[in-house]
């Protein structure tokens, strides 16, 4: 039977392990690009400056226990990624620019080889690590909504300009009359 202080520690210890569930469920919810990483042999100050790169793009790194992941990630675009959930685990979130987090994820990568990637959720779809290169290799997303909306505007552009052609043209031909008649 289990003292009264035992019985307190492990109910201080489910609410806590729930608590920690629902935040990380609500992560996993939110991100649109997940990216799961090993981070076995990275000091401190190197998981805080892997932190720090990605706070500039509106990311997060998390190092999660893996049995919890699992329960958070249930019902999730992380779900499709619960075998990646062994030995040393933290995960990256990309809540606003996933393309941001990809790009400064395999930057450290590719700095520091003790970072190893895993797996990756990208805008709901589980996407190999060839697939994150090449999406950390297109623009920024404000700078593909520019190209998009000038792609949409070239049409009506020249539609504008094909209405208008025959109006000048024949103001031209009125303006050559004109002086014509004059001479």
């Amino acid at each position: 039977m289990l003292c009264l202080w035992e019985r307190r520690r492990l109910l201080v210890t489910k609410e806590k392990k729930s608590r920690q569930v629902a935040e990380l469920s609500d992560r996993f919810s939110r991100s649109k690009a997940i990216v799961i990483t090993d981070y076995k042999g990275l000091t401190v100050a190197e998981i805080s400056e892997l932190r720090n790169s990605l706070k500039t793009v509106g990311g997060e790194y998390k190092v999660v226990k893996n049995t919890l992941a699992l329960r958070a990630s249930k019902g999730t675009p992380a779900e499709k990624t619960q075998e990646f959930f062994i030995g040393t685990t933290a995960v990256a979130f990309g809540y606003d620019d996933s393309i941001g987090v990809a790009k400064k994820i395999l930057e450290f990568a590719d700095k520091n080889e003790k970072l190893k990637i895993k797996s990756a959720v990208f805008e709901g779809s589980l996407i190999s690590h060839q697939d994150l290169k090449a999406i950390s290799k297109l623009p920024p997303r404000n700078v593909l909504l520019s190209v998009l909306a000038g792609t949409m505007n070239a049409p009506v552009s020249k539609l504008a300009a094909a209405f208008s052609a025959p109006i000048t043209k024949f103001m031209y031909l009125l303006e050559a009359l004109k002086n014509k008649k004059e001479q």
